[in-house]
């Protein structure tokens, strides 16, 4: 497949459109219901969305659905500078508009599904950091080029959604994805604690770059096609 510019920021729209609207709307309708989904059932929701994701838009745009994970591949030489502030822009809108969706649906919740800290600041940050660093560093090793290896990369990124969600939720949320508590900030008007979403999440996603390279060939992050080549590399 050979997917034009238009199909990749389409693709990133809808899935981060997904991303965004199932997980915050899990969390609503668990809200709503009393915990009738449950924490650990929301993880899991969280977790399956992006397996799916991956396997519906992969091979079209590589599934980044994540701003922090587009600047970590660009600055891993593993995807194009000038696609950068596209994929961006398109996933943060897909995420309001996902926000805007929950809002009509359930107009009365106060935060949409909002990731706010139960903990400290630093406490947030700190672990908002560590899980995107974790889960960037899972990505770029199950990953060649922007594009997964082969059919167990989806499983094993959704995997560490989900079980990051679990143990995370509960303190900061567990965003580890800008768009993701841009979306409902944006939709709610609440924008105390947005910036540790925005700043913890890429913060994270870079330090995984430099750690990918000593841990794994001194290739894992180098020039690739992607950096000259809009189209994403063939999955091994």
């Amino acid at each position: 497949m050979n997917p034009t510019l238009s199909q990749k920021i389409c693709a990133e729209a809808l899935g981060t459109y997904c991303l965004v609207f199932v997980g915050t709307a899990a969390i609503v309708v668990n809200d709503l219901g009393e915990g009738v989904i449950t924490h650990a059932g929301v993880a899991l929701t969280f977790g399956l969305i992006v397996l799916a994701m991956i396997y519906a838009i992969g091979d079209v745009s590589g599934a980044h659905i994540n701003p922090a994970v587009t600047l970590a591949f660009a600055v891993a030489r593993r995807f194009p500078l000038r696609l950068v502030g596209p994929y961006i822009a398109v996933q943060c809108l897909g995420a309001v508009l996902a926000s805007l969706t929950v809002l009509v649906l359930f107009p009365d919740h106060e935060t949409l599904g909002q990731t706010l800290p139960s903990g400290s600041i630093m406490q947030t940050f700190v672990l908002e950091f560590v899980l995107t660093f974790m889960l960037m560093f899972v990505i770029l090793s199950v990953s060649t080029g922007a594009k997964e290896k082969g059919i167990t990369a989806g499983i094993a990124i959704g995997a560490v959604v989900g079980l990051e969600a679990l143990f995370g939720g509960p303190i900061s949320g567990a965003s580890m994805n800008p768009a993701r508590s841009l979306g409902p900030a944006l939709a709610g008007l609440h924008f105390t604690h947005l910036w540790i979403y925005i700043a913890a999440p890429i913060l994270g996603a870079l330090a995984a770059v430099p750690t990918c390279r000593c841990i794994r060939d001194e290739n894992c992050c180098g020039e690739s096609e992607n950096c000259s080549d809009p189209q994403p590399s063939k999955p091994l």
